[in-house]
């Protein structure tokens, strides 16, 4: 059993199951139940030795068949009897047949087996697993010779022998039970590098030019195009249809084999060849747009496939290769899910034998058996929860493996800003052994100065991911990231940094809010300074983003009230803004006043918001907030009222025209002299070329 493929194993359980044996609907099983007919056939079988039997049915065979070729195989001798068998190929008289009708027969084989018994009457028997193997290698041999001569004949004369594509695109949709997955597989694949062959490099325009008379050459090698465009489009059409068993739709039970989940696949990556190697040739934009959603698909193939690109190119790629991993689902996966169900199906399980063996009762035992059975159902339930949560699994192993595999092979590549934003998405998935040595070497990546303000934004938002979720029991100070935090902020402005503010924010959620407990007053202090100085470059979402997270900062505690005190100070010293240390820029000696310049913002939410904070954050009454506005986070606050749609929300009131009153100014001067010079000044001479030296004026 060892020695047999997997796809064998495959057929030979479903043709014992179905009791479909259709690759040997030519085998012929004789027998009888006549007694004395069997003893006297056994008498004379037993004189004849098994070399006599074989020469003789051969004899037979080459009187019956005259002209045709008989090549004779040695018989095999089962409990049943003797299988003589024999493998004839015709020798075809007329040579001189058409091209395209030797390319479709050639290749094909007649299979002949006669299982001769010691019974006479015809009566069908189950056939043994080795002639069932024999009869689909040997179909599958016969359809792989069909398919090597049609393509080969086809690249080396593909205008004479455009006919074959008909019979390649018919064997993509095979339909033998035994043999179809492994027929469309190679009739698909040889397709493809026909294609990738044959496929000019430029576009094939069909232009009907009426009335035009043109070469022989040129007619022939137009006919030849459009011929080669209408089968590559129907080529296409085909691996379509064969894709379409990945896109599985919500509510759809089907049971799908595994056989047909990779000839989907065999199809996909076809496609993607066809797209990387004729990317200008007809029908590449469908490609793409076709082949987008599978971006975004379940099955695990392609991260893999990616993984296998990038190394292959040697991290070499463009910044789009590594941004569709962005939109994998795995942010939820919850890496010991498995182990938690297994846990539950044997607590169940051994409830479930105690109960059997304590219960006296039957109604008693029966209802509590029900119960059980009706959690162990709703357990099996989530198995393909499980399943999913497996796959999950892998995905994240392989994109990590892509990840680490940058940041240690190429750290000055230009995908490493795409890296450092996944590795800030997935950081709470990373497993924690990794966990010191990551932010070691994202520290170092600081250090060294040379990346943008972007990717230092998810270097810190990566490091405080980690410390936010699992990464919390580690013994690790973040201050130094604080530091670069700290240095960064006013770098954002509503200009051409304008985006970083999304990532910004969530950073100052995860250092200010979920760290809350971890962080020293001085250096809390000082980050609500220096962000409200923040919100008075920013678009107004943005602001109301970083208002809700000061907002929401003062709710959890008391320590920021200080700022709101423009009285007294604590402290020694004055605000020291242009320090870069947030622990020592003295921020407690200083106070909001950016709060009354925002309540005169053009944004009316805005001004309520700061009003609400320099009012120390009234929950009812004058100062107060709408519990629509009060309930949004600081990041639902920087995307409700975002203006990229070029709309306020609430609307901005148009400002009022105010007319302003001319007067007329008469001047007197005191002096006589001083009026000589106001009117040398206003000499025209002086403005003759445009500008005015004011040295020379003055010396004048």
């Amino acid at each position: 059993m060892d020695m047999v493929e997997e796809d064998d194993l495959e057929f030979l359980r479903e043709a014992i199951s179905n009791k479909s044996y259709n690759l040997l609907n030519q085998i012929h099983l004789n027998g009888t139940v006549n007694n004395k007919k069997n003893n006297r056939n056994k008498e004379k079988k037993d004189e004849d030795t098994l070399e006599e039997k074989y020469e003789n049915s051969m004899s037979k065979i080459k009187e019956k068949e005259g002209v045709k070729k008989v090549r004779m195989l040695l018989p095999t001798k089962t409990q049943n009897g003797v299988i003589e068998k024999r493998l004839i190929e015709e020798i075809k008289d007329d040579e001189n047949e058409s091209d395209d009708k030797h390319d479709t027969e050639d290749g094909d084989m007649e299979i002949e087996s006669n299982i001769y018994n010691e019974d006479d009457d015809k009566t069908k028997k189950p056939v043994s697993i080795i002639e069932l193997l024999a009869c689909r290698k040997e179909v599958l041999r016969s359809k792989r010779l069909k398919i090597g001569l049609l393509s080969s004949t086809l690249l080396e004369t593909p205008e004479t022998k455009c006919e074959n594509f008909k019979t390649l695109l018919e064997l993509m949709e095979d339909t033998n039970p035994e043999v179809y997955i492994t027929v469309r597989k190679l009739a698909t694949v040889s397709l493809l590098e026909v294609f990738k062959d044959l496929l000019p490099s430029y576009q094939i325009l069909q232009i009907q030019q009426e009335g035009l008379k043109l070469k022989k050459e040129t007619l022939a090698l137009q006919n030849y195009e459009a011929t080669l465009l209408r089968y590559y489009r129907r080529y296409l059409q085909k691996l379509e249809k064969m894709t379409n068993i990945l896109r599985k739709k919500k509510g759809d039970i089907r049971q799908i084999k595994k056989q047909e989940l990779e000839l989907g696949k065999v199809a996909i990556t076809c496609m993607c060849d066809l797209l990387t190697i004729h990317l200008y040739f007809n029908y590449s934009i469908n490609i793409a747009n076709f082949l987008i959603p599978f971006l975004d698909n379940k099955y695990e193939f392609i991260v893999r496939k990616l993984n296998q690109y990038i190394k292959l190119k040697a991290h070499s790629v463009h910044y789009e290769v590594l941004l569709v991993l962005l939109s994998l689902r795995i942010k939820d996966a919850n890496l010991d899910k498995e182990k938690e169900e297994e846990t539950k199906q044997k607590k169940l399980m051994s409830h479930k034998q105690r109960i059997l063996a304590l219960s006296k009762r039957e109604r008693k035992k029966n209802k509590k058996l029900e119960q059980v059975e009706k959690e162990l159902l709703e357990t099996k339930a989530e198995e393909n929860k499980q399943s999913k949560q497996k796959l999950l699994t892998e995905i994240t192993n392989i994109v990590f493996t892509i990840y680490f595999r940058i940041l240690k092979q190429a750290p000055n590549s230009k995908i490493l800003s795409i890296c450092l934003e996944g590795l800030a998405k997935f950081a709470h998935c990373i497993n924690l052994d990794f966990y010191q040595d990551l932010v070691t070497v994202i520290n170092k990546l600081m250090d060294e100065g040379n990346l943008s303000l972007r990717d230092q934004l998810h270097c810190i938002q990566c490091v405080f991911t980690i410390l936010s979720g699992q990464g919390s029991a580690l013994n690790l100070d973040p201050y130094r990231f604080y530091a670069h935090l700290y240095k960064n902020l006013l770098n954002i402005h509503c200009g051409r940094t304008h985006l970083e503010t999304e990532i910004l924010i969530k950073i100052l959620v995860q250092a200010l809010i979920y760290r809350r407990k971890r962080i020293t007053q001085n250096r809390l202090i000082a980050f609500i300074k220096r962000i409200a100085t923040l919100t008075l470059q920013l678009q107004h979402n943005s602001a109301l983003g970083i208002l809700g997270l000061i907002r929401q900062t003062m709710q959890l505690g008391k320590t920021a009230n200080i700022l709101l005190d423009t009285d007294c100070t604590t402290g020694n010293g004055s605000y020291q803004a242009e320090l870069e240390e947030p622990e020592y820029c003295n921020a407690q000696c200083s106070a909001l006043w950016e709060l009354a310049a925002l309540q005169r913002h053009y944004h009316s939410i805005v001004q309520k918001m700061a009003k609400n904070i320099a009012w120390d954050v009234p929950p009812t009454g004058e100062g107060s907030l709408s519990p629509e506005i009060a309930k949004l986070s600081p990041e639902e606050l920087h995307t409700v009222f975002d203006p990229t749609d070029v709309v306020f929300k609430p609307a901005v009131s148009v400002p009022k025209k105010t007319s302003v009153k001319r007067t007329i100014t008469t001047h007197y001067f005191i002096n006589s002299d001083f009026k000589k010079y106001i009117n040398t000044i206003n000499n025209t001479e002086l403005f003759a070329n445009g500008y005015i030296d004011f040295y020379k004026a003055c010396n004048k």
